[in-house]
């Protein structure tokens, strides 16, 4: 249980893309860490692009980044909505500022572009979404999982085993980032 005594915090909002968030948090949890979901509203059931549904246990204002070791955000159509919270994007600030890690997937670039925290950074995403990280001052590259420090990103679904590895691996402190 490498990541026994770590916190994740995982975002959610309408239209989250399923496998997204369900599979990092699922095993994370098997990893040993507390993952808590947060949306805008606490104890609020939110569906998934294929219904599953996802409930959280705070609300966004109710989280503090120093409380947490890492966060995720999941693609879908949720990080369009994610992306309009001022303590959405306030948290990750903060955690990219305390360089913990940050795990963004498929459209999920989105809500760190309007963080402002690409600008020199080496990313990938679904490729739809690849001009608007060039734009926001980012490398972009089509690889399954690209580590750039503290940031973990990833494509699509068919990615997620290799993501979520890197992604736990850089939690424990086991990874090489750069």
């Amino acid at each position: 249980m490498r990541l026994k005594h770590k916190k994740v915090i995982a975002l959610v909002e309408e239209d989250f893309e399923d496998l997204e968030l369900w599979y990092p948090v699922l095993r994370l949890r098997e990893e040993g860490a507390q993952v808590d979901l947060a949306g805008k509203e606490a104890n609020k059931a939110y569906t998934g692009k294929y219904g599953v549904p996802a409930e959280s246990s705070y609300a966004f204002a109710d989280i503090q980044a120093a409380d947490y070791d890492a966060i995720l955000v999941p693609g879908g159509w949720a990080p369009d909505k994610l992306r309009r919270y001022p303590e959405v994007l306030k948290m990750v600030q903060e955690m990219d500022e305390a360089k913990k890690p940050i795990g963004e997937i498929c459209h999920a670039g989105w809500v760190l572009i309007s963080a402002d925290i690409l600008r020199g950074r080496k990313v990938t995403s679904t490729p739809g979404i690849k001009d608007d990280m060039t734009n926001a001052g980012a490398t972009w590259s089509d690889e399954a999982v690209v580590v750039d420090g503290h940031i973990v990103s990833s494509r699509r679904p068919p990615d997620l085993p290799e993501y979520v590895k890197v992604f736990a691996d850089v939690l424990a402190g086991e990874a090489n980032t750069r």
